[in-house]
């Protein structure tokens, strides 16, 4: 068998592992592994595409991800992307059955933690940006409008040119056992050993699986599955232009995608790594929802449905760093529905963390502290 040396081994092709590699591949030589026949199967290809600055922004590790990320798809470098990556979209809170005086207090505080503020709107001002919103669900309701439609593909395929362009190398092949043996980490795929002194654990759901099998002891992730169904809106209705609505309690939301509605009853079943498949009681949760909540919406058909996985660590934020007790493991997992608007600050800052070369002033600059989303504060729940 072929042996083949590299400074880095990145295994998964989703968001996460291809945003790295194309960072590290601007300093050192890199191979990017996928089991997979195509990349960005699995969680990166069945994201909801949405920038959201307010995303759980009281978390301060994604918060400033994010905002570092948000510069970088707003404005990202020239021949990264054929097409802008953000298209304006907007986000309509609804506070059915919230209190007044709390909800103003929650918004006051969070707007504290935002570079672009979150308005309220009064109800009548709801029905005038939403005409066809149900009189069940009209509410007031806060109004983000820094909220933008991600072309999830056109920054996949960015990375991917990076990578290439770069010298990186891409294998779709299943992988054995990671093994570290005389200072480096072997894999092997295919007819050939790969050998690097680093692999980066960037497989999703998959993580804990990879570091077990690399006798790397298992940070105790757990991914999630989240489901979304296509409706066609009502009749002669144009959908284009409306915002995302998201219900205050989580129960449902849904945004306009390529003509049709997409809807989700934002669930977060728990779930062992796999191929996620929409359950059919979660399926008609998402219709009853959209059929409640707009005028004239009839769901005789699902047109199309999914799920994908979204993988968390017990204090629901990422993993980035070195392994504690393993030489040359990187962990770079527990994006929790995060992943695509976080990408680019991700992949900075592990790419800085690997490869010694700081380009993550942006990030200090925020404030942020590794620390966040070091593996070590997990010590305690590892098994």
């Amino acid at each position: 068998m072929t042996r083949r040396l590299y400074d880095v081994i990145v295994v998964g092709a989703g968001m996460a592992g291809v945003s790295v590699a194309a960072e590290l591949s601007k300093r050192c030589s890199v191979v990017l592994v996928e089991r997979e026949t195509h990349p960005a199967m699995h969680a990166t290809g069945r994201s909801a595409a949405t920038y959201i600055p307010s995303y759980r922004a009281e978390n301060p590790a994604l918060r400033l991800l994010t905002r570092a990320s948000g510069r970088f798809l707003k404005s990202p470098p020239e021949g990264f992307a054929e097409n802008a990556l953000l298209k304006p979209r907007g986000l309509l809170t609804l506070l059915k059955g919230v209190d007044g005086a709390s909800s103003s207090q929650e918004l006051a505080d969070l707007n504290t933690l935002l570079e672009d503020p979150i308005v309220m709107l009064p109800a009548s001002d709801v029905r005038r940006r939403l005409p066809e919103l149900s009189a069940e669900w009209l509410s007031d309701a806060w109004w983000e409008a820094d909220v933008h439609d991600i072309d999830v593909h056109g920054l996949h395929q960015g990375y991917l040119k990076v990578l290439r362009e770069n010298g990186g190398r891409i294998v779709l092949a299943e992988l054995a056992c990671p093994r570290f043996e005389n200072g480096a980490w072997q894999i092997s795929v295919a007819d050939e050993y790969l050998e690097a002194p680093v692999v980066v654990n960037a497989a999703g759901a998959w993580a804990d699986e990879l570091a077990e099998s690399a006798n790397v002891a298992r940070l105790g992730l757990q991914p999630k599955r989240r489901t979304a169904i296509l409706v066609s809106p009502p009749e002669h209705c144009d959908v284009t232009d409306w915002p995302v609505v998201l219900a205050y309690d989580e129960s449902f939301y849904f945004k306009p995608d390529a003509g049709m509605l997409l809807v989700s009853p934002v669930d977060a079943h728990e779930s062992p790594p796999c191929d996620a498949q929409p359950e059919e009681i979660d399926m008609a949760y998402a219709a009853d929802f959209a059929t409640q909540a707009i005028s004239g919406l009839e769901v005789k058909r699902i047109a199309h449905s999914w799920a994908g996985l979204r993988t968390f660590a017990s204090d629901e934020t990422p993993v980035i760093g070195f392994d504690t007790s393993s030489p040359g493991f990187f962990w770079c997992v527990g994006q929790g529905g995060h992943g695509i608007q976080i990408a680019p600050a991700v992949a900075k800052l592990s790419a800085a963390m690997i490869s010694g070369d700081d380009n993550t002033v942006e990030l200090s600059d925020l404030g942020f502290l590794p620390e966040w989303v070091s593996p070590s504060r997990l010590s305690r729940i590892v098994e």
